[in-house]
């Protein structure tokens, strides 16, 4: 019978399930491989087949109600005659009940490795399929990971590599490595039931079983049948030219601006004033007056020219009403600051649908609401309640937390890090993450996007956006509510595992998303995205002002996915000319408190030269400024022959020295386009991450932690993969 008979079948029966033999029917047309197996109605002729069969085999009850056969104790195993084979289907009639529909009877296949593999329909991204460590303790265990349809041979491989649990597919105990052909093929016709068929919901292969020889069979399988799963409503997507004209306003008008210190009214109009934004600004009240010495409009009408932003911070229960003054004054572009609508519960979602449906009416483009706001150096313009001011540059923050957000432009200013723009993009009732994402795609001024995300309101496009914008940009993403469970029912193994925090974060894999676990690492990974070039493997020099570094950074290293290759003799030989001969002559190169800019130099162009390196860290080799300084002021306080200006210049010197080894470094990366990053030895108020030289592609990275520099360097290195593959 085929797979669309089968399924029609159930359907007009009303059955939410196959039974186990038609799933295997449906499943074998799409290439995986099921066990033989014969299916009989009855004890009777059960007994009638008996006699011909090959023992030993196992025996299972049959029926479409049968889900969780095994926790039933309506499966038999190793039934090495017939009168096992016949008091198994006794005990199996009995304890089924009503629910028994007949027997399956399989061969008894013997094999030490199970695994799991299946395919749902997730409410965001759509059919997904799944593969991991099988057998009764799938969900103890939760090795899984997932895909979003449609996969080729490609991605099933790589699903396959992905598995914490992956030396099992090779030869283990004895046993001949498992056909990962057969897996792939598995993996891949799943994902073809997920486009084709819609009314399968859900479907569940476990054990897929590894036998000694290696083959893989699949023994047990659940299809679960519904209603096709509709992927949220998609919203009609914002133009990506309207976007980019919301961050470039000539002119601004603030509604609902004041003079009290500390509100929204106040912070933003004087925060956009303080940051020397060349544009007009309009302050709007209905009181009038003046504000700080500036007029103060009762309306936008009053306004005299164009507008090109209103920037809101009335009460929620007056926006709308905003409205009709917008439209008339040709105003299409609207910052909502206002809180007050979907966040605060279902008044308020009502009020924001209500907003935008007139809004969009009016031809206005709204951002937010409930937003911290937006910044674009390259015009000077920042609109955010906290006055932070980063300089310019080509990385693009977007935050669906206000308050996160400006804590990250905070660090940036600090560390140096160039903002491309800015926005708390607040409720997003209609610009949201994805129209974001396909503005960076055009955006030429964009080099790395950065995103932290709570949830996405379309994640099929979001997935395709990502997708594409990897191929050009990195994307960064850190996914906050990562301990939410997931909503999908627990019928099968499948379902139990999938929650929408492992979805999600397949699907930014697999879109060549740069994934992180922590705030700091979004900005760490900002910065050495925008300043260093991709390394093209992920082999490792290492150059440390001291030994016990070198063993940590090693370690950290290979615990990340990285390499530190054993130096060659020939890099000995030409090292052993540049330093004192008790250096390490070994990776980590040990320099031996060696402070001398054109030796450093030296050893780090002969890494660059080597083949088996891809990259270099060098540590405590930038800092000693500061550890030098603290030792100064203690000589100057004690003893009389030293004086400040002993000290100042000394300090000069010092920072004269990490200048010119900063540059060398930066230098050296355009010549040999390998990525150069460093730690610091101390550090203090004046040190930064990113440092800029003139005229130089490139820029010099140091970072506080070998950690940091460590894990950064890993994940340029997953994405360089990920671009290259």
């Amino acid at each position: 019978m085929a797979k669309r008979e089968i399924i029609q079948k159930a359907k007009q029966q009303g059955r939410s399930t196959l039974t186990e033999a038609e799933a295997k029917q449906v499943l074998k047309e799409y290439g995986v491989p099921v066990v033989e197996e014969k299916s009989v109605a009855s004890i009777e002729e059960l007994e009638i087949t008996a006699d011909k069969m090959d023992y030993p085999v196992v025996l299972k009850g049959l029926g479409a109600r049968l889900t969780h056969k095994t926790e039933r104790g309506l499966v038999k195993l190793n039934l090495k005659s017939k009168n096992d084979l016949l008091n198994a289907a006794q005990f199996i009639k009995k304890a089924a009940g009503d629910d028994l529909e007949g027997f399956l009877i399989q061969p008894m296949m013997e094999g030490k490795r199970e695994f799991v593999a299946g395919l749902f329909h997730d409410k965001q991204f759509g059919p997904t399929v799944m593969f991991g460590l099988g057998g009764i303790f799938t969900e103890a265990i939760g090795d899984v990971v997932f895909r979003i349809a449609p996969l080729d041979e490609k991605e099933a491989a790589g699903m396959l590599d992905e598995l914490k649990a992956k030396k099992l597919l090779g030869a283990f105990r004895g046993e001949k490595a498992a056909d990962k052909n057969a897996l792939i093929k598995t993996l891949v016709g799943l994902s073809r039931i997920g486009q084709e068929i819609s009314d399968i919901k859900e479907i569940d292969i476990n054990p897929l079983l590894v036998s000694p020889d290696g083959k893989i069979t699949a023994v047990d399988a659940l299809i679960v049948l519904g209603e096709k799963v509709e992927t949220q409503s998609q919203r009609v997507p914002v133009d990506v030219q309207a976007i980019g004209n919301l961050f470039y306003p000539k002119s601004i008008a603030f509604i609902g601006a004041s003079a009290e210190f500390g509100k929204w009214g106040h912070l933003l109009f004087t925060n956009v004033i303080g940051g020397k934004y060349e544009g007009e600004i309009h302050l709007v009240n209905p009181k009038g007056g003046e504000i700080a010495g500036r007029k103060v409009f009762k309306s936008v009408q009053e306004i005299p020219g164009r507008v090109d932003l209103a920037v809101v911070t009335v009460p929620a229960a007056k926006v709308l009403s905003l409205i009709p003054d917008l439209q008339e004054k040709k105003i299409r572009n609207v910052l909502l600051i206002t809180s007050g609508f979907s966040e605060v519960g279902p008044e308020g979602k009502a009020l924001e649908n209500e907003l935008i449906n007139e809004a969009s009416k009016a031809g206005i483009l709204i951002l937010g609401p409930n937003t911290m706001g937006i910044c674009n150096p390259h015009i000077s313009l920042y609109c955010t309640g906290t006055h932070v001011r980063p300089e310019a540059g080509g990385t693009v923050l977007v935050a669906q937390s206000g308050n996160l957000g400006t804590q990250l432009l905070a660090f940036a200013e600090k560390e140096g890090i160039g903002i491309r723009a800015f926005s708390g993009s607040g409720n997003e009732a209609m610009i949201t993450i994805e129209d974001y994402m396909e503005g960076f795609e055009v955006d030429e001024v964009t080099t790395t996007v950065v995103l932290y995300v709570e949830s996405v309101k379309d994640g099929r496009r979001f997935f395709e956006a990502a997708k594409r914008v990897g191929k050009k940009k990195p994307v960064i993403v850190l996914k906050g509510g990562r301990t939410q469970a997931g909503a999908h029912a627990a019928a099968s193994h499948t379902g139990a595992m999938a929650s929408n925090v492992k979805v999600f974060d397949a699907a930014c894999r697999q879109a060549g998303a740069v994934l992180v676990d922590k705030t700091m690492e979004l900005l760490d990974l900002s910065a050495v995205f925008s300043s260093l070039p991709l390394p093209k493997g992920n082999k490792v020099g290492i150059m440390t002002l001291g030994g016990g570094w070198g063993v940590v950074s090693t370690d950290l290293c290979i615990e990340n996915g990285l390499e530190v290759p054993k130096l060659s003799q020939e890099i000995i030989e030409k090292i052993n000319i540049i330093l004192p001969p008790f250096w390490s002559h070994a990776n980590p190169v040990d320099v031996v408190a060696e402070n001398n800019p054109d030796i450093h130099k030296a050893i780090i162009e002969e890494l660059l030269k080597w083949n088996e390196c891809d990259a270099v860290i060098h540590m405590g080799l930038i800092g000693r400024r500061v550890m030098v300084k603290n030792m100064l002021k203690s000589a100057v306080a004690v003893d009389k022959n030293y004086n400040q200006k002993f000290l100042e210049d000394a300090l000069q010197l010092l920072d004269a020295f990490e200048k010119q080894f900063i540059e060398n470094t930066v230098r050296l990366m355009g010549q040999y386009d390998k990525p150069i990053v460093g730690v610091y030895l101390l550090y203090d108020d004046t040190s930064r991450t990113i440092t800029e030289i003139d005229k130089c592609k490139y820029k010099g990275v140091t970072f506080i932690t070998p950690e940091r520099a460590v894990k950064s360097l890993a994940k340029m290195y997953e994405y360089a993969k990920w671009q290259n593959e």
